[in-house]
């Protein structure tokens, strides 16, 4: 009786093995390999949510969904809570970091120099990781896709929105180095122009309300670029500016339709999408991150908000498209 016992045992765990073995197995036979991605998004708000969005899906369409688990955590706009994230991923090593946002990047810079990290919404990776050598390639554990659109293009918009202008406050958050880097390019094209332009530093959304009326009250239009804290706050510059009827260029589309009247802008989700595809790369097909380029977004479309627009009785230039909101 123990031997028929025994055997029946045998058989069962046999059979269970054999259903495991066969669900993490590909079609074809072979065995699925699960991949585990830690996400660490600066914050909620519409570009990086898009961005993260299309990373996902990316990753989900080529390898399907029972072949990768993600970890996605918000850092809730605090540098220090995505240097607490990325640690954590690096505890659970993860198989790789998608870094969403400038501040993410760096946390996860400074944890890990072997787990692959792929960046994506950060602006310039040679001024968020201070690199003096920057060529287009980062090298060692880092690449990832960048948000810049044309700056030169972005001052031409200005000064072609507001002809009569000749006073630009640029208005961004210090604590954030591409922001920074934006609006010294972006000064420097208006300065050519022969526009006075002014920067505005903020330090957080705290001071914002303050730094945005003085920038309001001394200048002709306000630019800010593709600014994390501003993202989360165009609010508090919308109910400032329009009724002094000064009108925002903004740097990206989520931006613009908070507080602006026109940006050139490019696709989050697409820009996500790009970097899910990279990770695609370095996780199934083996590729060497450390020869990865920085990738950059192929389109960038000029938009205007409409509501925003009527409100400062400014008439669209032709050529632009109207943002589409829900």
């Amino acid at each position: 009786m123990k031997k028929v016992l025994s055997i029946i045992l045998a058989l069962v765990m046999c059979v269970s093995c054999c259903t495991m073995m066969t669900a993490c197995s590909n079609e074809d036979g072979t065995a699925q390999t699960k991949y585990t991605i830690g996400i660490c998004q600066l914050m909620e708000h519409v570009a990086l949510d898009a961005a993260t969005d299309g990373f996902k899906q990316a990753i989900i369409d080529e390898l399907g969904e029972d072949a990768v688990e993600f970890d996605v955590q918000n850092g809730q706009g605090d540098p220090a809570t995505c240097s607490t994230i990325a640690n954590q991923f690096v505890s659970n090593n993860v198989d790789l970091i998608m870094a969403n946002a400038t501040p993410a990047l760096q946390s996860a810079a400074a944890a890990t120099g072997d787990i692959p990290i792929l960046g994506t919404s950060v602006t310039e990776y040679g001024v968020a990781l201070e690199l003096s050598d920057f060529n287009g390639t980062v090298g060692g554990n880092i690449s990832g896709t960048s948000d810049l659109a044309p700056l030169d293009k972005q001052a031409e918009m200005i000064a072609q929105w507001c002809p009569d202008a000749k006073t630009v406050g640029l208005l961004y958050c210090s604590k954030e180095a591409n922001s920074q880097y934006q609006v010294d390019v972006v000064k420097a094209e208006l300065e050519k122009k022969g526009l006075t332009a002014t920067l505005y530093p903020f330090t957080d959304s705290n001071d914002l309300a303050q730094i945005c009326t003085t920038a309001a009250d001394n200048c002709d239009v306000i630019y800010v670029p593709t600014d994390n804290t501003v993202a989360e706050n165009t609010g508090i510059i919308d109910n400032i500016c329009e009724p002094k009827k000064i009108p925002v260029i903004a740097g990206e589309e989520g931006i613009c339709s908070g507080c602006g009247i026109a940006t050139l802008s490019i696709s989050y989700y697409d820009l996500g999408y790009t970097t899910g595809k990279m990770a695609v790369k370095i996780l199934r097909d083996g590729a060497d991150i450390s020869t990865m380029s920085i990738e950059y977004a192929e389109k960038q479309t000029p938009k205007y908000n409409a509501q925003n627009c009527d409100a400062l009785g400014i008439t669209p230039l032709d050529g632009y498209e109207a943002i589409v909101t829900e």
